[in-house]
């Protein structure tokens, strides 16, 4: 049985250097995680320079998760600095090989640290950082580009080994995914082309693990804006975070659900349990 675990972190330069209350409420999340004793841990937006994490991050993350390994994938030139960026944390052990794709995304979407994979002898892992279309949807056309060439690329690893595929989507699939769909059909995030961009995802072999599970629970998110103070409070809230797997190994998932994060808005982290 595998344990994997899956977090938008909103900076885990923060989350391992500031001294913020919103740094501390990070830092309460990970030591969640380091209970959990997970196999795998994939974080998205981390937020870290492009050479990566320093001495002092290292450091840190030794002290919340002693045994694992480190591979990432930050955002470099012409990217921005300090933008995007991906990790994956796995137990010391696993035979896991490091896979930086680029996919020929538009604009500097690859130079973004937004995809990055591990393989094993029996399956491939997945962490993806979407892009989002952005305020006023400005960045959509880019976003629906990114949709197809990732579809695609997990399509194609999918015909040589089963795949699980996590991450934030930035996308709410259905209008059982978010406590408000009559109010954002415009908003990013919940607009018909990146939802019809999911479809297809699902479509080329692949299987959200939480409708799997839980079938049309509806309340169940994972993400909590910030900018409206009572949103988690009032559970005003979206699912964008997702455990993917191939249609082929649906049947040996154990588990997949949300764990609790405290006061803390934003994302929350997702848990997968799965026999491979």
């Amino acid at each position: 049985m595998l344990k994997l675990i899956s977090w938008n972190i909103d900076s885990l330069n923060a989350a391992l250097t500031s001294a913020s209350p919103r740094a501390q409420m990070s830092r309460d999340v990970l030591n969640t995680l380091k209970g959990e004793d997970a196999d795998i841990i994939a974080i998205q937006e981390t937020k870290l320079p492009a050479a990566g994490p320093s001495r002092k991050h290292v450091e840190a993350l030794e002290d919340y998760f002693p045994g694992y390994q480190a591979e990432w994938v930050c955002s470099e030139p012409p990217a921005r600095k300090g933008y995007a960026g991906t990790m994956i944390l796995y137990k010391e052990g696993l035979a896991l090989q490091k896979i930086v794709p680029r996919i020929g995304a538009p604009d500097t979407m690859d130079d973004e640290g937004r995809l990055i994979v591990l393989e094993s002898d029996d399956f491939y892992f997945v962490n993806v950082y979407t892009p989002n279309a952005g305020d006023g949807l400005k960045r959509l056309s880019e976003r629906q580009e990114w949709d197809r060439l990732y579809a695609d690329y997990l399509a194609e690893l999918d015909q040589k080994k089963p795949v699980i595929a996590c991450g934030d989507f930035n996308v709410a699939h259905t209008e059982i995914d978010l406590a408000h769909p009559e109010n954002n059909h415009m908003s990013a995030g919940f607009t018909d082309e990146e939802r019809e961009g999911f479809t297809n995802l699902l479509a080329k072999g692949f299987t959200d693990t939480f409708r799997f599970v839980h079938g049309d629970v509806k309340g169940v998110y994972s993400w909590w804006g910030q900018r409206i103070r009572t949103s988690k409070i009032n559970n005003s809230g979206w699912r964008i975070d997702y455990f993917l797997v191939s249609d082929r190994i649906k049947e040996q998932v154990k588990k997949s659900e949300m764990i609790d994060s405290g006061p803390r808005q934003d994302h929350t982290p997702i848990l997968l349990e799965i026999e491979i």
